[in-house]
């Protein structure tokens, strides 16, 4: 495994759409550990490939919604569409390719999303609050949006320091 570099803003890459990954071979499972690795280290909550240069329809998201005791875990996201989605939630939102930034989107409450995993077997999983949000804001990224587009407004450095923390996705 080994770090990516994780694109900021300024670069071009990050307003491209995906391509549909068709291919679940060596190269595909090592782009995913890498981005796993990646993730970690930053401390994030999600990624997606066009984040690290990859133009393939790619997510990882860290599942936060886990019981007392038990760890968060990766969930690997390939070709990712979203099935459902239902009710709201408005908060602050951040992204690892716009660092110290922070604005206020609307998302979803619940959603359910149908992908393939790194061998190219289809499930569907559903997620809930911040699991919710960083399934659409990584989703987003395949699509070439940024979550600054989304946002109602971006968060002051006052409103950040006043304890508005968003979580970086």
């Amino acid at each position: 495994m080994a770090l990516r570099n994780i694109l900021t803003k300024e670069q071009p890459l990050l307003y491209k759409k995906s391509r549909v990954v068709t291919d679940f071979n060596p190269r595909l499972h090592q782009l995913l550990d890498d981005m796993r690795e990646t993730l970690l280290q930053a401390n994030g909550v999600g990624l997606a490939a066009p984040q690290v240069g990859v133009l393939r329809r790619v997510v990882l998201v860290l599942e936060t919604n886990v019981p007392e005791g038990e760890d968060e875990y990766v969930i690997e996201l390939i070709n990712p569409e979203i099935l459902e989605s239902s009710g709201e939630q408005d908060g602050p939102e951040g992204c690892l390719s716009v660092p110290g930034e922070y604005g206020l989107v609307k998302r979803p409450m619940t959603v359910k999303v149908r992908a393939q995993d790194r061998f190219g077997k289809s499930f569907e999983v559903e997620g809930t609050g911040l699991t919710a949000r960083c399934f659409c804001h990584e989703i987003d990224h395949l699509e070439g949006i940024v979550f600054t587009s989304k946002a109602e407004r971006m968060l002051t450095e006052e409103e950040l320091q006043g304890g508005a923390n968003g979580d970086d996705a």
